[in-house]
């Protein structure tokens, strides 16, 4: 099976990107399942209905989220009756939503979608490696189970995403970074079959801070006073993500690569 997951869209920019080149990327890549990470998409902060379904619309199979899981308040409501939008599965108890599906992909076959928080750095949720540990005893990979995981870590420290993906090794297909919207260069398959990648980088303008302009980050390092409120670039955006091939016996990894389309960045598509 082939699996694609798109690192975070950031505003406008990272939206037009995604829809641009999504049919192209499905002609080409022929992906089973896709999985984008939406949590910047509305300005920068958050993700509304709206944008959910226009993603669902092209194709995208489950939209997961982060810290800026609530900065838009009507996604309270839409997320309990959405089963592909996606929150971290460590926040607390009682959290609307839910950070763990499974889903229904071609020719009878089932993908597993997990998202934890880091906490390096991060909000103090509940522990990513117990809350991960739970649900994947729910969870079988191959072998009559489901024929694919991914788990997506939305976290600062390249540290805890490493770790996350050596303790996760062999009982999952992809474990894939969020959060950093740089793209890393560390796409591999883990000893025990498992690709990772620390972070796959951001659908977004790079002429920019991480995707927010540039003046108004700057001045918040600087001055270190508050300023504008940030906002996203809005220059020509890029598509950044990994796309993965599993054994269809296993659910393993047996091909891995990095997907980097338009904008400023050197464009690379997976062998």
């Amino acid at each position: 099976m082939k699996l694609l997951y798109m690192g975070d869209v950031v505003g406008r920019s990272g939206r037009d990107v995604v829809m641009e080149r999504l049919a192209e990327i499905k002609s080409r890549l022929a992906p089973d399942f896709i999985v984008v990470n939406g949590e910047n998409a509305a300005h920068g902060f958050g993700v509304t209905p709206k944008i959910c379904d226009d993603f669902f619309g092209a194709g995208v199979d489950v939209v997961t989220l982060g810290n800026h899981s609530w900065d838009q308040r009507e996604i309270l409501p839409y997320i309990d009756g959405e089963p592909r939008l996606l929150r971290p599965a460590n926040y607390p108890a009682g959290t609307p939503g839910r950070g763990v599906g499974v889903f229904a992909a071609p020719r009878g076959r089932k993908v597993a979608v997990i998202q934890v928080m880091g906490r390096l750095f991060m909000d103090p949720l509940d522990c990513p490696f117990a809350a991960v540990e739970r649900e994947l005893a729910k969870l079988r990979l191959g072998g009559g189970g489901v024929d694919a995981i991914i788990l997506d870590v939305h976290a600062e420290a390249s540290s805890e995403k490493m770790a996350l993906a050596q303790f996760t090794s062999g009982r999952v297909s992809l474990v894939v970074g969020s959060h950093s919207h740089i793209p890393t260069a560390d796409a591999q398959i883990l000893p025990a079959g498992t690709a990772y990648q620390t972070d796959a980088g951001m659908c977004g303008d790079y002429d920019s801070v991480i995707g927010m302009k540039k003046d108004a980050a700057i001045f918040k390092f600087v001055r270190k006073i508050p300023g504008e409120r940030l906002s996203p670039a809005e220059g020509p955006g890029t598509l950044c993500g990994v796309m993965v091939e599993t054994d269809d016996r296993t659910g393993l990894a047996v091909r891995v690569g990095s997907l980097r389309l338009g904008g400023r960045l050197a464009e690379s598509w997976p062998n």
